[in-house]
Order: C-alpha cells, then sequence, then structure tokens
C-alpha cells in the first residue's frame, strides 16, 4: 500500500513541476526523505528521476518555440562543471535538509511576492537575459543543485524572474534545459563517488515519465503566466517546509 501511495506521489510532484518547466527534484527529495531513504541514495535518485522528466520537457517547450540557444547556454558555461563539481561534494545528513529547506523558503517567498505582478513584469522583460551576470549566476546554481541532488531549475527560475531576465514562459524553459544539462553532470559527478540506486528505480522513472508528460504539456500550452508563477510559488514553499520539519 505504502509502495502504492509513493508512487501515486510521484506523478503528481512530477505534473506539477514539469508544469513550470522543472524536474520535481526537490519534491522527489521530500518525499524520498519522509520515506525513510537514506541521503546517499536520495541524493543520485533524485537527480535520475531529474533527468527524464527534464528531457521530456526539453521536448515538449521546444515544440511550443519557447526554447533558444541563446537564453539557454549561458547558465550552462558555468552551470555544468560546476554542477559535476558539485555532484562529487557531499553535505552532511543532519545539514541537508535544513539548508535545502531554507534556499527552498526564500526562493518561494519572493515566487509569491512576484505572482501579482506577472503581466507588468513579463511585459518588460528583455528577450535574452544579460550573458555575463548568466554566467555567474549559472556557475553557482550549479554548485548548489550538485551538491543538494536538484536540477538547479528551481533554483534559477525565482531568481530569473526577479530580476526580470525573461518573461514567465521563456523562464520555464530556461529551466528546464537546464535542470537538463546540469542534473546530467551532477549524476555524473555522484555516480563517481556514490553509486546508489534503489532496486525500484525502474517503477519510478515511469511514474514521473507519465508526470512529465502531463505537466509539460499544461505549462508549455495552457498554464497562464500567473497561474505558473503561483504553481511555482506553492511548489517552493512546501517543499521548504516539508524539509525544514523532517529535520526538526
Amino acid at each position: 500500500m505504502m509502495d502504492m501511495l509513493f508512487a501515486v506521489a510521484l506523478v503528481v510532484v512530477a505534473t506539477l513541476y514539469s508544469a513550470v518547466g522543472q524536474a520535481g527534484g526537490t519534491g522527489y527529495v521530500a518525499l524520498m526523505g519522509l520515506a525513510g531513504f537514506d541521503s546517499d541514495v536520495v541524493k543520485p535518485t533524485a537527480l535520475a528521476l531529474n533527468v527524464l522528466v527534464s528531457g521530456i520537457g526539453c521536448i515538449r517547450f521546444y515544440r511550443a518555440g519557447l526554447i533558444t540557444w541563446r537564453t539557454s547556454y549561458p547558465f550552462a558555461i558555468l552551470g555544468l562543471p560546476f554542477s559535476l563539481l558539485g555532484g562529487a561534494l557531499h553535505l552532511p545528513p543532519a545539514a541537508y535538509q535544513p539548508v535545502v529547506g531554507a534556499l527552498l523558503l526564500v526562493a518561494g517567498m519572493q515566487m509569491l511576492r512576484s505572482a501579482k505582478m506577472t503581466t507588468n513584469l513579463d511585459r518588460v522583460a528583455p528577450d535574452v537575459p544579460p550573458f555575463l551576470a548568466s554566467l555567474f549566476v549559472g556557475g553557482i546554481i550549479g554548485l548548489v543543485s550538485g551538491v543538494t541532488g536538484v536540477g538547479g531549475g528551481i533554483f534559477l527560475a525565482p531568481l530569473v524572474l526577479s530580476l526580470g531576465w525573461a518573461t514567465t514562459r521563456q523562464t520555464a524553459a530556461i529551466s528546464v534545459v537546464f535542470n537538463l544539462l546540469n542534473s546530467t553532470s551532477a549524476l555524473v559527478g555522484a555516480w563517481a563517488t556514490l553509486p546508489l540506486l534503489p532496486p525500484q528505480l525502474p517503477i519510478w522513472l515511469i511514474c514521473v515519465g507519465f508526470g512529465g508528460l502531463l505537466g509539460s504539456w499544461l505549462g508549455a500550452r495552457h498554464l497562464n503566466p500567473p497561474t505558473l508563477r503561483l504553481v511555482l510559488a506553492a511548489l517552493l514553499l512546501t517543499a521548504a517546509a516539508r524539509m525544514i520539519a523532517a529535520s526538526l
């Protein structure tokens, strides 16, 4: 029964996260933490699930005309090597959940504040993010994503939207590319030092794959920008609350 509930929860998490260009890493980390999995298993497993869901999202957002080379690659130039480095580093188990939870809480509050101004913010957003600043942000978030075992888009999206570097839908597209590249790079780094994956992983991949297909379809075509920001804020705050509560 618990295995079935866990599988359903994975589908729900993947659907909600992929709708806003995310892979669901923080949601998977929170679910596995609540289920009692070791942090040594949580990190590489979350990254593996991220790779599948973000890959599906990339295809969906590309077909919708939302992914362009110029808006995506600057974040990846330093994001990739730093996520690889972060994947080989490991936070102490006692610090892992409270640190990630605190980061998500800050991002969620900022996203909630910006939701009411979505239309005005999208109207004045530039066509492409600033190049040099994107390099720096990509490197910092790449390192954080590798250390924490999440794709990084969940940290990148609130920052890009807060800085007004892209519209809401463009940001979702940037995030999904960033998630795919960084999750793959971080998984390689984690695999070199920590090759622990649960036997249930194939079933979990099917669950998140279905959720990724549904959510990316909703996000790329049907949900309006204010709703996308509210969904992202809700996901950030929920994941933060769960991780901070699990650490107490």
